[in-house]
């Protein structure tokens, strides 16, 4: 029986994730962060009043299956207008999902509606039920001791100066129904890889996701990005985005983190600060060979695999054990 498997954020990271986990459960749900104010995705949400689609369709889109159908669809629903009319810079998936939400009146029906056409291998909801927006506090690299709010996503993402904290708006958001009961269903919740602040934060500041995700009895799996961000996590190195991470949601146990072994070489604080989330390391090369900065699916996907089957995942283990995967 394939494992219920449950993975969090939003952008690359989540995608990359998802067309991981699809050739590893047939159980899959991808929870997609709603805070993008940028581009198609920004202006759709403004003029219409609805969930900034770009990150849903890039789930729906990873999920995909990697036959002609599967393949076609996901450059479909990817493709982007050109020119400089009132189309430029959309992606069709969004408009898609735009027109399906108009036409159902309801955000999850539609996203199932689409991921049927797809036929994709998983579904995709979002984390909450309302649009939300971002808010940073950003300290500036010149001036350490000047700390400026920066709002919005895609404002945080290009900021010029080092993210200390974020938090959304609402503060306590509707949570969509059905991710906090996937959730709790759940046997496997991963998290990340993704934006850290932008995209892997927020899926914990919602009050009764978060909630759920520490009441799960699932086990917690937390992958780590392959370098920092210019501007959003720039000078943090992996063991800081750990603290980020238990700065941000105290009360989250973690039970296993997933670290690209050459981005962890040089940090010595990494095994301590898993140990501190309740966490062993597990090292692997996950990397593409393509773009270093980019997880491949198939590395990631035997990973997960190894993780998934192994029975020693529990909080009593030797802090300073680590575990490579061929």
């Amino acid at each position: 029986m394939s494992p219920r498997v449950v993975a969090l954020g939003g952008g690359h990271g989540l995608a990359a994730s998802l067309a991981a986990l699809r050739r590893v459960t047939e159980d899959l749900t991808g929870i997609v962060t709603v805070a993008d104010n940028g581009g198609s995705s920004g202006r759709l949400r403004e003029e219409f009043g609805i969930l900034p689609p770009g990150d849903l369709r890039m789930a729906l889109a990873a999920l995909c299956r990697d036959d002609e159908w599967g393949r076609t669809w996901a450059d479909i629903l990817q493709h982007r207008f050109s020119g400089d009319g009132p189309l430029a810079n959309h992606a069709l998936g969004n408009l898609l999902l735009a027109a399906t939400w108009d036409q159902l009146g309801d955000t999850v029906k539609g996203l199932h509606l689409v991921g049927e056409l797809l036929g994709a291998q998983g579904r995709v909801l979002p984390m909450a039920s309302v649009p939300l927006n971002i808010e940073a506090d950003v300290r500036s690299r010149d001036v350490p001791e000047d700390i400026t709010v920066v709002r919005g996503q895609a404002q945080v993402a290009k900021a010029d100066g080092q993210v200390l904290a974020v938090r959304l708006d609402p503060a306590d958001p509707p949570a969509c129904p059905e991710s906090v009961a996937a959730i709790d269903d759940a046997d496997w919740v991963v998290i990340g890889p993704g934006s850290w602040f932008t995209s892997v934060m927020p899926n914990l500041l919602v009050p009764s996701l978060r909630a759920a995700l520490v009441r799960t009895t699932a086990r917690r799996v937390l992958v780590l990005n392959l370098v920092a961000q210019p501007g959003e996590t720039e000078g943090l190195t992996p063991s800081n985005h750990l603290d980020v991470l238990a700065a941000h949601a105290p009360d989250l146990r973690l039970d296993v983190v997933v670290a690209d072994a050459a981005m962890v070489d040089d940090d010595p604080l990494i095994v301590p600060a898993a140990a501190r989330l309740g966490a062993r390391l597990v090292c692997a090369e996950v990397a593409s060979h393509a773009d270093r900065d980019q997880h491949d699916p198939e590395r990631l996907a035997t990973v997960f695999a190894g993780v998934f089957s192994t029975a020693r995942v529990n909080a009593a283990f030797d802090e300073e054990e680590t575990r490579t995967w061929p």
